[in-house]
């Protein structure tokens, strides 16, 4: 059985997501210990522990440590099933997990499944410290369509911290084949736009939003606007375009504007960066890149301890097939051989 510290790195939930993942996906049994060791509250919270039972239940997993709080954790894999599932993050807690983390955790596996699969994943789909559904729909599926991923999703129900209560669903295609990219030259400002998003709260919020938006940008790229109607209450800017994009939540006492002013600078540094993908996609990307056919190269906008982690938590199964250039915290390039096809 394969051991992995859960303290390494930036300590956080994707060594588990990702460890996870490839023991699935690779059928080989793993352990982990100090899980979540550099968060402050350590252990298994709702949503690792959604992703735990949920990627043992599409591989048929003997698990040892399933537990909230838990720190320690062994995870046996047996045979893939592809299907049909639904997960629901508060099914016993009431938590607004990151729908989109879970999906992460699954698609992997479920790609190499041997047939179609549809997962309904029930949670927070807007929540803080997590990919929006936005981006996990406009900027991350689209990015692994590029490698000849077929996933389609929709967004069934809008969850916002704390209620959550909000629904994706996602066809996925299995993939026979996977292709490397080469995702180098920054993206013009042309194929970028944003959205304002107001959720049980007055129609000023999301124009106040979307008039700070028009405002900074000066006409740079279109800014549509969205009323909606979900479990609770809250507002999103989110801004995006090839290979790259930015969010900001509302929350209470936060003026709209702020939450535009969050995004614009977040766009602009990026920009600035001359990057082709943004700092989170290069982390999100790096568990595929192996399994491609060809090489890949990545000019990412931040060579994050996010990323250096997971990269770490990926060569624990697959041995050394990254290189890395760049200091943490800066621009950087990822490049990776592939051709580990895992089958």
């Amino acid at each position: 059985m394969r051991y992995l510290d859960g303290s390494y790195g930036e300590g956080g939930g994707q060594i588990l997501r990702t460890s996870l993942s490839l023991s699935a996906l690779l059928g080989e049994p793993v352990r982990l210990a100090n899980i979540r060791a550099g968060r402050p509250k350590p252990g298994l919270c709702p949503q690792h522990l959604t992703v735990v039972k949920a990627l043992a239940e599409i591989c048929q997993a003997e698990v040892e440590g399933a537990a909230l709080d838990s720190q320690e954790l062994s995870f046996r894999p047996r045979r893939l099933r592809p299907g049909r599932y639904v997960f629901d993050v508060a099914e016993k807690t009431g938590s607004a997990g990151a729908v989109t983390l879970i999906a992460q955790a699954l698609l992997p596996p479920l790609l190499k499944a041997g047939g179609r699969s549809q997962l309904t994943l029930r949670g927070g789909t807007h929540v803080p410290w997590s990919p929006t559904a936005h981006y996990l729909e406009y900027v991350f599926l689209p990015a692994l369509g590029q490698m000849g991923v077929e996933v389609k999703m929709r967004l069934a129900g809008w969850g916002w911290y704390p209620k959550g209560g909000g629904e994706v669903e996602l066809m996925i295609t299995p993939a026979e084949v996977i292709s490397g990219v080469s995702f180098v030259t920054p993206a013009p400002p042309a194929t970028f736009q944003a959205l304002s998003v107001a959720c049980q709260l007055p129609e000023h919020v999301r124009w106040r939003q979307a008039a700070r938006l028009r405002e900074a940008l000066g006409g740079e790229l279109r800014v549509r606007e969205q009323q909606v109607k979900g479990a609770g209450a809250g507002s999103l800017v989110f801004l995006w375009g090839p290979q790259a994009g930015f969010s900001a939540l509302g929350a209470r006492g936060k003026p709209a504007e702020k939450v535009a002013d969050e995004v614009v600078a977040a766009y602009r540094g990026f920009r600035e960066s001359r990057a082709a993908v943004d700092r989170h996609l290069a982390d999100q990307l790096a568990l595929y890149l192996p399994g491609a056919g060809g090489p890949s190269e990545i000019v990412t906008a931040s060579v994050s301890a996010h990323l250096l982690t997971n990269l770490w938590v990926i060569e624990q199964f697959l041995g050394p097939v990254f290189q890395v250039e760049g200091r943490p915290g800066e621009r950087g390039r990822l490049r990776c051989s592939g051709g580990k096809g895992w089958s």
